[in-house]
């Protein structure tokens, strides 16, 4: 929990006060490899923080995984678009590791931020946030290529790479496997 604690007091000093009221809606999970914590067509309904292991943000378009994020360690994660918006989740949420988070409801985190200026500030600074990683990633995809793409991404993402598959890390650069190989052995 102090690693949770940690990560909101970066973004915004969180009361003790508001802190034990946040603490009451949490839950602890933890999932196996290959476990799905978001189906393809559900609603999605809560935010997750890992505490260790790493998921896959990911949809399947004419048959081929693409992997939109990797989240890992300390990360806060949703799927936005499928609460805001009230319908059906299109993607899936599925852990490379083993893996441990907590979760909570958005609804009740709405709550907390009408009550708590602080929270609030912090919720507002993560959709920022959120919003700006997208941009990021959806420039990337339109605007690099491939080779362009992997160097990105080794440069960000060190000690991922030797936590993913280069399958997985294929779908998220929208490559083959193939590709990623010749990639590789050129660099």
């Amino acid at each position: 929990m102090i690693d949770f604690i940690n990560f909101l007091n970066k973004n915004s000093k969180i009361s003790s006060e508001c802190l034990n009221e946040l603490k009451a809606i949490i839950k602890r999970k933890t999932i196996t490899k290959g476990g799905t914590i978001i189906n393809t067509n559900s609603h999605s309904k809560e935010l997750f923080f890992i505490t260790k292991g790493i998921i896959k943000f990911c949809f399947n378009g004419d048959g081929k995984e693409f992997i939109m994020r990797f989240f890992e360690e300390n990360i806060l994660f949703g799927d936005i678009e499928s609460y805001f918006k009230n319908r059906k989740s299109k993607y899936e949420i599925i852990a490379i590791e083993d893996t441990e988070y907590f979760t909570f409801p958005i609804s009740e985190f709405e709550q907390l931020c009408l009550k708590h200026h602080s929270l609030e500030t912090f919720f507002r600074n993560f959709m920022v946030i959120a919003n700006l990683n997208m941009m990021e990633r959806v420039s990337e995809i339109l605007e690099e290529d491939a080779k362009k793409r992997y160097i990105n991404f080794t440069n960000k993402n060190p000690k991922l790479l030797n936590r993913i598959s280069l399958g997985d890390l294929a779908n998220y650069l929208g490559i083959t496997q193939v590709s990623l190989s010749r990639i590789r052995a050129n660099m």
